[in-house]
């Protein structure tokens, strides 16, 4: 199997549960969180559901990239999209728990290479690192201004 690059980051936020899933279901918000991407599009339509997809262009190390994202999975505390391109394969996966008020957010991403583009894996690992900090930094921002909305 190829390699895969894995960040996980562990957080508390404002809102509670069903205010964060409500809010990350839609994976078209993600250019608000996510420091890499440029736009997310809805590609489907109907209710935001399990089977839902958008159309994602983000940059890493100054490369392009354009992703079809399905959303795999939804219960009232998690959330899965799988990510497929020509050069990789995304899992995105949070999980959110009740703390006190708010909630304790699990953000993990699973990022692997296809074909000669797993030669970057290296330098990918780094680079998916240092974007993790920025997307924990704005994904809590974000969720906790969703209290005062």
């Amino acid at each position: 199997m190829a390699a895969v690059n894995r960040v996980s980051r562990t957080f508390a936020v404002s809102p509670p549960p069903h205010v964060v899933v409500d809010y990350l279901k839609d994976l078209g918000h993600v250019a608000q969180w996510d420091p890499g991407t440029r736009t997310c599009e809805r590609i489907d339509s109907g209710p935001v559901g399990e089977g839902a997809y958008w159309h994602n262009v983000s940059t890493m190390l100054g490369v392009t990239a354009e992703t079809t994202y399905k959303l795999c999975e939804l219960t009232d505390r998690s959330v899965v999209f799988v990510g497929e391109s020509r050069s990789s394969t995304a899992v995105g996966t949070i999980t959110v728990e009740p703390a006190g008020s708010g909630s304790t957010v699990t953000y993990e991403a699973e990022l692997e290479m296809h074909g000669s583009a797993r030669l970057l894996n290296p330098v990918m690992k780094k680079a998916f690192e240092k974007r993790a900090v920025g997307t924990q930094r704005q994904l809590t921002a974000v969720l906790n201004a969703l209290v005062t909305s």
